[in-house]
């Protein structure tokens, strides 16, 4: 996974304790809200952007809710020493690491380790990141078996679905959508009493889940090949990048890049190609050069298409952007 020709990551302040509700108007900016959370964002479906992040740390454990009003693609890295596990809030289609996850499923990846999301429109998804430890030493208090090195290397778990329900409630009490409200801070004054509930709930799952099969070989292949343009497509940012220019590149048909773009990230390569370079603008505008420097550095040289394509996007013009992130 990359980066997408950020200049490194950013990430939230350290504040434990606290019930954290955070509305956000740029994809990246939401993404440095998670805390100890290193992310990228790439918005990919047209409109403006709204999203917002309520979150609930004690040592060991972070709880969140995630509410995105446009399609993003996500590189993710969560704290060190530490397991994440991912629920979306109904069954829209969630991508990870290219591979597609059914409604009554749960997504796992372990700390340190970058990770990608493809995430739709209108979308909302519950987090829990535990640190490995604590959640050994629960497991054994509890008496669950784990295979943890299974959980630790799958992209996905299928899991009983009256149990994902339950934790579902269990955080949607803790992290509601508006992150307000009396009942919600005195469930997280209680601390001990909603990490009980959280880890109980998550060790249910755990405890009676299915590893999905390991990833086939086709589609580590189609991976490869969507990996490999990328890094071509950020290496020659500033050049007219062509399609049959990259099928040289990455040694493949047009019609097999085409369906490995489609298949791993929902679009053709044009596409995200310009989705890449327009995300890439947005994320320089605050650097407070002239917007036709940073435009011609990602390949956009006719301005009056750029600035087009730009508001077509994000729903505003490319100089009202930078007056926001100024």
């Amino acid at each position: 996974m990359h980066q997408n020709g950020t200049q490194g990551w950013r990430h939230a302040p350290d504040v434990s304790g606290v019930l954290r509700t955070v509305q956000a108007q740029d994809a990246d900016q939401l993404a440095s809200e998670l805390t100890n959370w290193h992310q990228c964002y790439d918005q990919i479906s047209a409109g403006r952007f709204a999203g917002a992040l309520t979150e609930l740390r004690l040592p060991g454990l972070q709880v969140f809710r995630e509410d995105l009003n446009q399609a993003v693609r996500q590189s993710c890295r969560v704290w060190p020493d530490a397991i994440w596990f991912g629920l979306p809030d109904h069954g829209a289609l969630t991508r990870i690491n290219g591979r597609q996850a059914e409604a009554d499923w749960m997504m796992v990846q372990p700390g340190n380790i970058e990770f990608e999301l493809v995430t739709p429109a209108a979308y909302s998804i519950y987090g829990i990141v535990v640190s490995r430890q604590l959640l050994e030493d629960n497991a054994r208090r509890l008496g669950c078996e784990i295979d943890w090195q299974r959980v630790q290397a799958a992209d996905l778990l299928q899991v009983d679905r009256a149990a994902r329900a339950a934790c579902v409630r269990t955080l949607a009490q803790l992290l509601p959508a508006d992150g307000a409200g009396e009942r919600v801070n005195s469930v997280a004054e209680a601390g001990g009493s909603w990490q009980d509930a959280v880890l109980g709930g998550l060790l249910e799952l755990l405890d009676h889940s299915c590893v999905e099969p390991a990833m086939t070989a086709s589609l580590q292949r189609r991976r490869q090949v969507v990996a490999q343009a990328r890094d071509y497509m950020l290496a020659h940012r500033g050049s007219s990048i062509t399609v049959p220019e990259l099928c040289e590149q990455v040694h493949v048909s047009r019609r097999t890049l085409q369906y490995c773009f489609e298949d791993v990230l929902g679009m053709s390569p044009n596409a995200y190609l310009r989705t890449l370079r327009l995300n890439g603008v947005r994320r320089q505008l605050h650097d407070g050069r002239a917007i036709g420097e940073l435009a011609g550095e990602w390949g956009l040289c006719n301005f009056s298409q750029f600035s087009s394509d730009y508001r077509k996007l994000f729903g505003l013009s490319p100089s009202a952007a930078q007056k926001l992130r100024g």
